[in-house]
């Protein structure tokens, strides 16, 4: 059973200590927010997924409490806890974390590339049989743990945002899988993919996943 962990921020807040945050901001250094409501400072890891990053230096002064993080985060206060609504700056936070990402998946555009070379190469294959990345996405969400960061507004339809594999050597065997069925039905039951007239890379596709 798949466990796919969704944050929309649009909706929901991300939770820091006030008093680690302030302290953190005092020291001047670089320091950063993850998803999981911790608070580091360098050397990051690769798989970490950040909300912030950055120093009390790179942020423009101000004498409101609310803007300890710039004007694009919204932060409440409740007893010893900060609430950080960090929406307005997911264009920020979407450029800290798409290098680290396994797709990026918009409403405009949807996912059109995965960042692992091995899954990547296997896409490609799929599509040579008119598989979408749609379909890709799909079902490696309803079949695997997956960290899912974005924006997402159901009323406008408005939607963004990146996945994160929990296990990319889980994911690169299911997809594996995924894909050999997919060549396989289309070679029993789909007369535009009759072996005999598969183009060359098709029928490397068809050896690769030994769909045949």
């Amino acid at each position: 059973m798949s466990k796919l962990k969704k944050t929309n921020l649009l909706t929901e807040p991300i939770t820091i200590n006030k008093g680690a945050l302030v302290q953190a901001l005092s020291s001047n250094k670089e320091f950063a927010i993850t998803l999981n409501s911790e608070l580091k400072f360098p050397p990051f890891k690769a798989n970490d997924i950040f909300i912030f990053q950055g120093s009390s230096k790179t942020l423009e002064p101000s004498n409101n409490e609310k803007d300890l993080l710039g004007k694009n985060y919204q932060i409440t206060e409740e007893g010893d806890c900060l609430f950080i609504k960090a929406a307005d700056a997911w264009p920020q936070i979407k450029e800290l974390n798409l290098p680290n990402c396994d797709y990026d998946d918009t409403q405009a555009e949807g996912a059109n590339e995965f960042s692992n070379q091995m899954m990547e190469d296997m896409s490609w294959m799929l599509v040579d049989f008119d598989v979408t990345y749609k379909e890709m996405i799909d079902f490696l969400e309803e079949n695997l743990d997956i960290t899912l960061l974005g924006v997402e507004d159901k009323a406008s339809s408005k939607f963004s945002a990146m996945g994160y594999f929990d296990d990319i050597i889980q994911a690169q065997k299911l997809f594996f899988d995924f894909a050999q069925d997919q060549i396989k039905d289309k070679l029993a039951n789909d007369p535009d993919y009759t072996y005999d007239y598969l183009d060359e890379d098709q029928r490397e596709a068809v050896a690769y996943f030994k769909a045949r």
